[in-house]
């Protein structure tokens, strides 16, 4: 019985395994598509030629520190992809039988803006970690973060932090408060949720989520984050 038993494990090792080469391949070969098609310095170029590109020198720091607390802590640590948050997110959406939770990277999220769709399947995320390897690869850590913040939609329009800056708070990138510092910083993971135009009551909310995350990541002590929250002008 046991032998069975390994034999019926084996054989549906060999079928998960074979499945998985499957979804591998067909991922690869959007990624070759992909950049073959569009060369990774082309996209590149072009991205920096936007009229209201933003270079990370001219964002707060207070808010670079934001996007890296709710969107990718390891961002620094990781080399594209990160292990700790692909295992959390697989067992939550294996638990919930769908997917709730990507688990990507800042890395892997600027493949999605440029290269990619936002539909949730499993040759495109494949695809998309290809991509990430790659743009690691050829561009320093800011410049990838840079980047990404200059291909992020915002909401209302807006595509640009720069565009989003001066839509919702009237300023540019720089002179933004530590108050809308943390409120932008929320606001892609979901623009037509978080958008404070559409839902200011969420927004709120979402900011409040973004500064618990930057206390748990030591960039705010709990005093910091309740004075911030509390300064809305």
């Amino acid at each position: 019985m046991f032998k069975k038993i390994l034999k019926i494990l084996f054989i549906l090792f060999l079928i998960g395994l074979s499945i998985s080469l499957v979804f591998i391949g067909a991922g690869y070969s959007m990624y070759k598509e992909a950049i073959e098609a569009v060369p990774l310095d082309e996209k590149m170029a072009e991205i920096k030629s936007k009229e209201n590109y933003t270079y990370i020198e001219e964002l707060p720091q207070m808010y670079i520190q934001a996007v890296i607390s709710v969107e990718d802590r390891r961002f620094y640590d990781h080399p594209g992809i990160d292990i700790i948050a692909i295992g959390r997110a697989t067992i939550n959406d294996i638990k919930a039988m769908s997917f709730v939770e990507g688990g990507s990277t800042i890395t892997q999220q600027l493949a999605k803006n440029i290269y990619f769709t936002q539909e949730k399947k499993i040759t495109r995320k494949i695809a998309e970690v290809f991509m990430a390897f790659e743009i690691e690869k050829a561009y320093e850590k800011d410049e990838i973060l840079e980047l990404y913040l200059n291909t992020s939609y915002f909401g209302d329009g807006y595509y640009t932090v720069k565009e989003a800056s001066r839509g919702y708070f009237g300023k540019e990138p720089e002179d933004m408060t530590d108050y809308e510092c943390i409120m932008l910083a929320g606001i892609p993971n979901a623009p037509s949720v978080y958008a404070p135009t559409k839902n200011p009551d969420l927004a709120k909310q979402r900011q409040r989520q973004v500064a618990d995350k930057m206390v748990r990541n030591g960039y705010l002590t709990e005093e910091e984050a309740e004075e911030i929250l509390a300064s809305e002008d």
